[in-house]
C-alpha cells in the first residue's frame, strides 16, 4: 500500500487530500507542528501515523526528526501547509517576510532534503501546493508570492537533480481556494468572505490525486488550477 507524508493536514486542501487517501485505503504518515496536535490528527484519521516537527522552525526539524521513528520508504511528499500575511513591501516587517519565507519555502525545503533518501528508494514522488501567486504577484502579496515564487523555483531545480533517481516532481498551482487561509486573507484585505465564491478544496484536492496516480511513464511537472467562473 502507498503511503503518503502530508503537512497541512488539519484543514482546507490538505485535509481534503488526507481524507481522499485515507478513505481509499492507503497509508498517511501526518506531519503535526507538535504532541497535541498529533493526536488530533490520529484521532481524526484513524490508522495514520503522524511525525512532529514545528514549519515555522525549518532548522530544528532535523533535530526532531532524530527523536522518532523515520518510514524506510515514501511513495509520496505531498507539501500543503503555509501562512499568509498580507502587507505593502513599505510596511511589512522583517518578522512577517521572515515567518513566510520559513514556513513555505525554507521548510519545504529542508523537509524534502531529509526524506529524499527514503523517496529514492521508492522512486516516489514529491508534490508542492503552490499558489497563483507563485506564479504572479499582486499589491500587498509581496512577501507571500516572493516565498511561493522561490517554492516554484525549488521544485523545478529538484525536478532537474533527481530524475535520474526516478523521483517524480509536481507543482500545483491552486487559485483562492475556499479554505481557512483564505479566510484570514478576506479578514487582512477587509472584504466579505464568501467561500462559494471561490474553489472548492475537493477539487483541488482531485487534481492532486491525478498528480499522484498518473502511471509512471508520465509525470504532471506544473498544474494551474482555477476558478471556474
Amino acid at each position: 500500500m502507498a503511503l503518503h507524508l502530508i503537512t497541512g493536514a488539519g484543514s482546507g486542501i490538505g485535509a481534503a487530500v488526507a481524507r481522499r487517501l485515507h478513505e481509499r485505503g492507503d497509508d498517511l504518515m501526518l506531519l503535526a507542528r507538535d504532541a497535541g496536535r498529533a493526536r488530533e490528527l490520529s484521532t481524526r484519521f484513524p490508522g495514520a501515523s503522524t511525525l512532529v516537527g514545528d514549519l515555522a522552525q525549518p532548522g530544528r526539524l532535523s533535530w526532531a526528526f532524530s527523536k522518532q521513528q523515520l518510514p524506510e520508504r515514501i511513495d509520496s511528499l505531498v507539501h500543503v501547509a503555509g501562512i499568509v500575511d498580507l502587507g505593502s513591501v513599505a510596511d511589512l516587517p522583517p518578522t512577517l517576510w521572515e515567518q513566510q519565507l520559513a514556513v513555505n519555502l525554507v521548510a519545504p525545503a529542508e523537509l524534502t532534503r531529509l526524506l529524499l533518501p527514503v523517496l529514492r528508494v521508492s522512486r516516489g514522488q514529491v508534490l508542492f501546493v503552490n499558489s497563483g501567486a507563485g506564479l504572479r504577484a499582486h499589491a500587498d502579496w509581496g512577501a507571500y508570492a516572493a516565498s511561493k515564487h522561490g517554492l516554484k523555483a525549488l521544485a523545478d531545480a529538484l525536478r532537474a537533480e533527481e530524475a535520474a533517481n526516478g523521483v517524480r516532481v509536481t507543482s500545483v498551482f491552486p487559485g483562492r481556494t475556499a479554505t481557512p487561509m483564505q479566510e484570514r486573507v478576506h479578514q487582512q484585505e477587509g472584504a466579505d468572505y464568501v467561500p462559494e465564491r471561490f474553489i472548492d478544496p475537493e477539487s483541488v484536492a482531485t487534481s492532486i490525486l491525478t498528480a499522484l496516480d498518473l502511471p509512471r511513464d508520465a509525470q504532471i511537472t506544473d498544474l494551474s488550477v482555477r476558478p471556474g467562473v
